[in-house]
């Protein structure tokens, strides 16, 4: 599979892959929301001129009666700010939505990370709601708050 958005191609992560998102996931501003994942299996490596920069996953639920999918990403900082992250997000909402038939998408980022907030609203994700107490932060241990936030099938651009 290999997904092409406007400025960026999502494809299968490789093992050539990983040492680069390795050093993105230890990068300070992305490892304040992301804990080192045991592995790189079943995420798409985020492509940009040729160069590995982030890398991004999903999850799909639910029979006929729900049918939603999740999209979490992360980008290296070098690469944030540029829209990048934005472009990332709606690709894959684009193919959730018209190949895999999804209704309904959802996101989840930490309530305190407002530049992830803005990158998801930007590709038409809404807030939905506090999600209090909804992750245990991997560096401190406490539980910190989410923001739900949603976007429907007939609201994606």
């Amino acid at each position: 599979m290999e997904l092409s958005g406007d400025r960026i191609t999502l494809r299968p992560v490789t093992g050539d892959d990983v040492a680069a998102l390795d050093r993105i996931v230890r990068e300070p501003a992305v490892a304040a929301w992301w804990p080192p994942p045991d592995g790189y299996e079943g995420k798409l490596a985020v492509v940009h001129g040729g160069e590995v920069i982030g890398a991004v996953q999903f999850s799909e639920e639910g029979g006929q009666e729900f049918r939603r999918a999740g999209i979490d990403v992360f980008l290296t900082t070098g690469h944030h700010g540029e829209g990048l992250g934005t472009d990332t997000v709606r690709t894959l909402a684009r193919w959730l939505v018209e190949e895999r038939r999804h209704h309904r998408l959802t996101i989840d980022p930490a309530a305190a990370n407002t530049a992830a907030i803005r990158c998801y609203g930007k590709a038409g994700f809404k807030p939905v709601g506090i999600m209090r107490s909804y992750w245990r932060n991997h560096r401190t241990g406490v539980w910190e708050d989410g923001l739900l936030m949603d976007l429907l099938a007939d609201e994606l651009t």
